[in-house]
C-alpha cells in the first residue's frame, strides 16, 4: 500500500510540473495580442547580431536597443539541453542582460527594448520550445525593466520575426557572417587593455 501511494504522488508531481512547464509559454496569438513594438529594420538588426555573434543552431543572443533602434549590449550564449521551460529560460536571459546592462527599474515607463533572436534547427514554424523562449523574455524584460521587443528564430530556411510574419533568407542557421564592411556597424572591440587587446586590435585589421 505503502508503494502505491509514493508511486501516485510521484505521478501526480510530474503531472504538476509537466503543466506547469507548459503553462511557461506564449503562443502566437497571444504574442501577436501583447503590442509588442515593431522593429523598423529587422534585416538590420539580425545582420548585425549575426556578424557579432556568429551564431550556430542552439545559441540564444539577447540584444538591447535604445529608441533609435541602435545596439546598446548584446550576449550570447548556447541553450542547455533539457526540456524547454520559460521559467529557465527567462532566468538564462536575465542573467546574461545583468551582465551587460543596468536595469532600468527606476523609470515608470521602459525606454530600452530587448530582442532576443534564437539559432534552432528545424523549419520556421512555430514551436512550443519557441514559445517558451518567448515568455521568458516578456518576464525577463519586466524584471529588468525594459521594453520587450521581437523573438526573432534564425533556421536553415532563414529568419523570421514570430509573430510579425516578416523575415528573409539571408542569413539562415548555417550561414557565414557578412564582411564587417557591409554590417551598419562593426562589431564591437573588447574594451580591455593590455597585449590581449593589441592581438585582438592586429587581427581585425588584416
Amino acid at each position: 500500500m505503502t508503494f502505491g501511494f509514493a508511486s501516485s504522488s510521484a505521478a501526480s508531481l510530474s503531472t504538476s510540473a509537466s503543466a506547469a512547464s507548459v503553462s511557461r509559454l506564449l503562443e502566437p496569438a497571444e504574442w501577436a495580442a501583447a503590442g509588442i513594438p515593431l522593429l523598423r529594420n529587422p534585416r538590420e538588426v539580425v545582420s548585425g547580431l549575426h556578424v557579432r555573434h556568429r551564431p550556430r543552431p542552439s545559441t540564444a543572443i539577447v540584444a538591447v536597443l535604445d529608441p533609435d533602434e541602435r545596439l546598446l549590449a548584446s550576449a550570447s550564449f548556447t541553450r542547455r539541453s533539457a526540456p524547454a521551460d520559460g521559467w529557465m529560460f527567462r532566468n538564462a536571459l536575465l542573467d546574461q542582460l545583468r551582465r551587460v546592462i543596468p536595469h532600468d527599474l527606476r523609470r515608470r515607463t521602459p525606454v530600452r527594448t530587448a530582442v532576443l533572436l534564437y539559432c534552432r534547427e528545424g523549419d520556421a514554424r512555430w514551436t512550443e520550445e519557441d514559445g517558451a523562449w518567448m515568455w521568458g523574455l516578456r518576464d525577463a524584460c519586466t524584471l529588468h525593466g525594459l521594453r520587450c521587443g521581437a523573438y526573432i528564430t534564425l533556421t536553415h530556411d532563414g529568419w523570421q520575426v514570430l509573430g510579425e510574419g516578416r523575415g528573409g533568407r539571408h542569413p539562415h542557421a548555417h550561414s557565414a557572417p557578412e564582411a564587417f564592411a557591409l554590417s551598419e556597424s562593426p562589431p564591437l572591440m573588447p574594451r580591455t587593455g593590455g597585449p590581449v587587446s593589441e592581438v585582438m586590435r592586429r587581427a581585425a585589421a588584416r
